[in-house]
C-alpha cells in the first residue's frame, strides 16, 4: 500500500476520533465550545489530506485509484459531513447519554424523501469531488499518468446514477414499516 493510500486512513479514523472527541467534550464533560472546536476540525483533514494527494502529484507520481480516493473522499466529507455528524450526535445522546428521542428508522414516504436528500447530497460530493479529480486531470495533462483518475470519474458516475435509481423506487416501492 502506498503513502497515499495511508494518509487517507490515517484520515478517516482522524475524522472519526475529532466527531467522538467532540461528542465527548460536548456531552460528558460539558464543554460545548471546545467539543464544536473537535467537530470544526474535521475539514482541515481534508485540506491536509487535498494538499499531500497535490503534491505527490506535482512531485511526478503516476495518479492511481487511491489519488482518485482522496478527491472522493474530500467530496463525500464535505457534502455529507454535516448531516454525519448530527448521525453521531443523535446517537451519541440517547445511547450514550441516555437523552434525547430514539432514533427513528423511517419507512414508507419520509423514508424515500430522506434517501432522495441522500441522493442529491451525492451529487453535490460529486461535484465537488469530481472537480478535484478534472482539475488533477488538467493539471497533469498527461492522458497515461491520469487514465485512472478519468477511469474513476465515470466509476462514480454510475454508482451516482445507481443511487438515484435506488432513491426513485422508493417512491414506487416504499420501505414498509418494521414489525413490532
Amino acid at each position: 500500500m502506498n503513502f497515499i493510500a495511508w494518509i487517507i486512513i490515517a484520515c478517516e479514523i482522524g475524522f472519526w476520533v475529532v466527531i467522538a472527541a467532540g461528542l465527548i467534550t460536548r456531552y460528558i464533560f460539558n464543554r460545548k465550545r471546545l467539543g464544536l472546536f473537535f467537530l470544526a476540525l474535521t475539514p482541515v483533514l481534508d485540506l491536509f489530506l487535498l494538499i499531500v494527494t497535490a503534491n505527490d502529484l506535482y512531485n511526478g507520481a503516476t495518479a492511481t485509484q487511491v489519488h482518485a480516493l482522496a478527491a472522493i473522499y474530500l467530496g463525500v466529507s464535505i457534502a455529507f459531513g454535516k448531516s454525519m455528524i448530527r448521525w453521531a450526535d443523535e446517537r451519541f445522546l440517547y445511547y450514550i447519554q441516555k437523552q434525547g428521542k430514539k432514533p427513528v428508522r423511517r419507512a414508507g414516504m419520509a423514508y424515500a424523501k430522506h434517501s432522495m436528500k441522500g441522493s442529491l447530497q451525492h451529487v453535490l460530493a460529486f461535484i465537488i469531488g469530481g472537480a478535484f479529480l478534472a482539475v488533477m486531470i488538467y493539471w497533469i495533462d498527461d492522458p497515461q499518468r491520469t487514465s485512472s483518475l478519468f477511469d474513476m470519474l465515470r466509476l462514480w458516475l454510475l454508482i451516482l446514477g445507481i443511487d438515484f435509481v435506488l432513491s426513485i423506487s422508493y417512491f414506487i416501492w416504499p420501505r414498509p414499516e418494521k414489525a413490532k
